[in-house]
């Protein structure tokens, strides 16, 4: 690296104060050399005292070449700050560069120890065949065999190729290799079977960026192949690319346009998205598609409460009960009806909530209120303490249920 002049510390290894010109500098000179002369310094210290003296000598002659080349053989105060901060940037930056030049060589030596520790020895067989690809990542390419080797004894021996891919040396078990013949094209299918294993592999170390980048390889090879449409949707949404995955699950129903699936699967992404009209109109077309799956209904249900269509909500809500009733379709229901004022309606969905499952607190929770709004004030007051025996810590409850005990009439006790 070449040497950062810094005008700041010449002047200060000359005991100098700017502005200074040649004579001064000159003066310097002369008066440092009779401290730091060789012949001055105690014994043992001559060495030191002579790469201290050269060290004036090479400022003295870069303060005088300056002054000679500046206006007036002079130079200024601010010249002397401006250099200073330059050099003292140049100084930051060649650092900065230091640092990481050093951090790579770093990475560099750590990606050799973990993928190429074959590195230093002789290869243990020949190779036939030269060009491999590795079936686990294919996003690697095609990568240049430079050895096999062998580890273990006995039944445990196993066999291993050093390649030069792309990305850097790997070290891949020989079984997961595929050898490459540049005279013939490689088949399709192959290709997508290839980038499919290893996505599936992704996915399940829940790597769904890598996932989405090997499917994507695959849908050129087949683009309307519905298994890598399906699998490239789910990677996709998982990993929270949600336009990828809306225009991966529109390429999948192009070519599944009567199976419910691809539908189902859009309406979710829509409504991650918060697109509640395009997610709606999925929604019914996978309930157009599958009339019998009560799931489907309360989808669009649910939707239509967001789009506060309450009309059409109950309508499929209540053909969700109707074929097979739950306690969140219930209770969206429920919230259905209240929102439409039908107070009967309501009472009625969180009490059959309440009997599907009487261990659900939010469903008495709901039916409590539900009935605190009727003239039923004891079978209020019963369902409160079923809600706070399922949720002490409800205070929203625990508030409903001492108001409705100051409002329930009081009587004289029988003789």
């Amino acid at each position: 690296m070449a040497q950062i002049l810094d005008i700041e510390q010449s002047l200060l290894l000359l005991e100098l104060d700017p502005p200074f010109d040649k004579r001064q500098v000159q003066l310097a000179r002369r008066k440092l050399a009779k401290v730091w002369h060789p012949d001055l310094a105690p014994p043992g210290k001559q060495f030191e005292h002579e790469r201290h003296l050269k060290a004036i000598n090479e400022a003295a002659d870069t303060l005088e070449k300056l002054a000679e080349d500046s206006r007036g053989g002079r130079v200024s105060r601010n010249a002397v700050k401006v250099s200073a901060q330059a050099a003292r940037r140049a100084r930051e930056e060649a650092g900065r560069r230091n640092y990481e030049a050093q951090e790579a060589a770093r990475a560099r030596a750590k990606d050799r120890q973990e993928h190429d520790p074959f590195g230093e020895r002789m290869p243990d067989h020949s190779v036939v065949h030269r060009y491999a690809r590795c079936l686990s990542y294919p996003e690697w390419g095609v990568g240049s065999v430079t050895g096999i080797y062998f580890t273990g004894d006995g039944d445990d021996v196993q066999q291993w190729a050093r390649i030069k891919f792309h990305v850097g040396v790997r070290t891949v078990p020989a079984g997961s290799l595929q050898f490459v013949d540049f005279s013939r094209p490689d088949p399709g299918a192959e290709r997508v079977q290839r980038f499919m294993t290893a996505a599936q592999h992704a996915m399940a170390e829940g790597n769904y960026g890598l996932a989405a980048q090997r499917l994507i390889y695959a849908r050129d090879a087949e683009p309307t192949n519905t298994a890598v449409l399906r699998l490239m949707t789910l990677a996709f949404w998982q990993g929270g690319n949600l336009p990828a995955a809306g225009r991966a699950v529109r390429d999948w129903a192009r070519n599944e346009r009567d199976r419910p699936a691809p539908h189902r699967y859009a309406a979710r992404i829509y409504e991650d998205m918060r697109a509640y009209d395009l997610a709606v109109e999925a929604a019914e077309r996978a309930a157009r598609r599958a009339p019998e799956d009560a799931g489907e209904w309360e989808r669009v249900g649910r939707l239509r409460l967001r789009l506060m269509d309450r009309e059409r909500a109950i309508a499929a809500l209540e053909r969700a009960r109707a074929l097979q009733p739950s306690v969140a379709g219930l209770l969206d229901l429920a919230l259905a009806y209240h929102l439409a004022g039908e107070l009967g309606g309501e009472v009625t969905a969180t009490e059959q909530a309440t009997i599907l499952d009487p261990e659900h607190a939010a469903a008495w929770s709901r039916y409590a209120h539900a009935l605190a709004r009727t003239d039923r004030v004891s079978d209020a007051i019963a369902a409160t303490e079923r809600a706070q025996e399922l949720a002490p810590a409800d205070l929203e409850v625990r508030e409903l249920l001492a108001r409705l005990r100051e409002a329930a009439p009081r009587v004289l006790p029988a003789a």
